[in-house]
């Protein structure tokens, strides 16, 4: 296991605890289990989209919790009680995945199809966090900075 050391960015960096802790969490978490396989894509400048390949598990047997900085995903299939199996080589085991998600983003929508699920997510940052243009001068007109265009307040 690739074990990484932040000890000499938490000395020269304040208010990162939140995310040294993050990337340590998920290296323990990413250590063992990698199932079921996943996706992770920029489907956007603000979108996104995982996928997780989660063959044989039907709608209601996942559920999907998106809470604030994170989401998980849970499987759970019941046990068949009405056949016997000589071999079992597919996997039927339950799981569990995490993922941590950036401030202001949320669940778009959720799909599942061909053994594929889909879960789009979308990054909307409120109005009064975007960056505004300060105004020198005695003057307290703001200016809010949306890519090239700028607008007085």
């Amino acid at each position: 296991m690739n074990r990484f050391d932040f000890t000499p960015y938490r000395r020269t960096t304040v208010g990162f605890d939140r995310l040294f802790d993050l990337l340590e969490r998920q290296a323990r978490a990413n250590a063992g289990d990698n199932y079921p396989p996943f996706n992770i894509e920029r489907s956007g400048d603000e979108s996104y989209r995982i996928t997780l390949a989660v063959a044989g598990f039907k709608a209601e047997d996942i559920d999907i919790t998106a809470q604030q900085n994170l989401l998980v995903v849970k499987g759970q299939k019941p046990e068949p009680t009405d056949r016997e199996y000589l071999h079992v080589g597919i996997a039927n085991r339950g799981f569990e995945r995490r993922f941590e998600l950036a401030d202001f983003v949320r669940v778009e929508a959720a799909d599942l199809a061909d053994g594929l699920l889909t879960i789009d997510l979308v990054r909307e940052v409120p109005e009064a966090m975007k960056p505004k243009k300060v105004l020198i001068g005695g003057q307290n007109q703001l200016k809010v900075i949306e890519g090239d265009n700028t607008a007085a307040a």
